[in-house]
């Protein structure tokens, strides 16, 4: 009996070790490549046409989540949607890594509270540090670390900007090398503040550059499109719009409730971004933009960022975006749309990264001038990047 005991035992022992390994590297690698799906996978073709003009764009994009999940940027994925090789291949020049600290379970774009967290079990699946488990701003401390690693670790083929002369600089450089990219930081919702405005001293010293006051739930600073109150900008959430304008971060009204963006309107003195979205024109629901909302942050010289996932645009191609973007251009004027896909944000896209020239592509098909494929496949991010961000 006791040598059936020690065997028992130890198989016991060897299903919690292997139990342990799937979870701590397989899984992550299996859910995150069934949250981040992608419905045609490359290699990606279009016409002679499009993939001559993709090559002469320099191309951006103002959303993605690649941060949250566990993989090495720097090496190429048959899963997900984002890392460097990809988005060399996309001929992407600029890429802004949003990061993600809380999400609440049974997330929708109706109504959502703040009492539940999925990112937890992503923390601890991925093995951050046990400071992040419970800290919303070490997350975020934590994920701008690991891009950091990531660009020390490029050999050169990605470059973190925090300034215009960095901008400027990797500019210059990517003429004699276009096999290089960008990468500019970004906090999807400021919960990662926790409750004290002060801390977006402690952000920007981090290296971001962009933050949205809210995600899928309200927060401290405002109400979300998506929480239960749907409130304005809080006392703090002003304080926190002042102090980022003070450092030129940027603000980002993704997410933001009708009543956020009206008071963040109504104080901003420098022009703001839609990171990722829709527009009620072509894709009416909770989580678009209506044209009036278009015409206000167009007037503050904004930029909105059109998404890749169907509850944005209503369809799940790339012509749907294009439709998208060329209504918003016929509204406010194509120097103010831009490209927000939401790459890696628990969405599927109709192709990852490297299949940017398919969007190029449908913006033909729509009939949109190539000067303007120009500006909203990157030219007005750039340029909106090189007059906001800090000199």
């Amino acid at each position: 009996m006791r040598r059936w005991g020690k065997i028992i035992g130890t198989a016991i022992a060897v299903l919690a070790v292997a139990g342990a390994a799937f979870f701590f590297f397989f899984l992550p690698g299996i859910v995150e490549g069934q949250m981040n799906a992608v419905r045609q996978k490359p290699p990606y073709s279009v016409s002679e046409r499009a993939a001559a003009l993709h090559k002469t764009l320099t191309v951006a994009d103002l959303h993605a989540d690649s941060l949250l999940f566990g993989r090495d940027l720097n090496r190429k994925s048959s899963s997900a949607q984002v890392d460097v090789p990809r988005l060399i291949e996309g001929n992407v020049a600029v890429q802004v890594f949003s990061v993600v600290s809380k999400t609440p379970r049974g997330l929708n774009i109706e109504h959502n509270d703040a009492n539940s967290d999925n990112v937890t079990i992503i923390a601890v699946a991925n093995r951050w540090p046990i400071r992040t488990w419970t800290s919303l701003k070490e997350r975020a401390l934590y994920q701008a670390s690991r891009l950091k690693a990531f660009a020390a670790a490029s050999n050169g083929r990605l470059t973190i900007v925090e300034t215009r002369r960095d901008l400027e600089a990797f500019l210059e450089r990517r003429k004699a090398d276009p096999n290089m990219v960008a990468g500019v930081l970004a906090l999807e919702g400021a919960q990662v503040l926790e409750g004290d405005p002060d801390n977006v001293a402690t952000m920007f010293d981090a290296g971001y550059r962009m933050m949205a006051p809210t995600h899928f739930f309200d927060t401290e600073m405002g109400g979300s499109a998506h929480g239960m109150d749907r409130g304005g900008l809080t006392d703090a959430g002003r304080e926190m719009i002042r102090q980022m304008e003070e450092r030129r971060m940027i603000v980002d009204i993704a997410h933001a409730s009708m009543t956020t963006i009206d008071d963040i309107l109504a104080m901003a003195t420098r022009p703001m971004v839609v990171s990722h979205t829709g527009v009620k024109g072509t894709c009416d629901n909770n989580r678009n933009l209506s044209d009036d909302q278009l015409r206000a942050i167009a007037a503050k010289g904004g930029l909105i960022g059109i998404g890749l996932w169907e509850t944005a645009v209503c369809g799940t191609d790339a012509a749907a975006t294009a439709r998208a973007q060329k209504y918003v251009a016929g509204l406010i004027g194509a120097q103010h749309v831009a490209n927000g896909s939401d790459f890696d944000g628990a969405i599927e896209t109709p192709f990852d990264v490297s299949g940017m020239a398919k969007l190029t592509e449908a913006l033909i098909a729509e009939g949109v001038s190539d000067a303007d494929i120009g500006a909203i496949m990157g030219g007005n991010q750039v340029q909106f990047l090189l007059d906001n961000l800090p000199q």
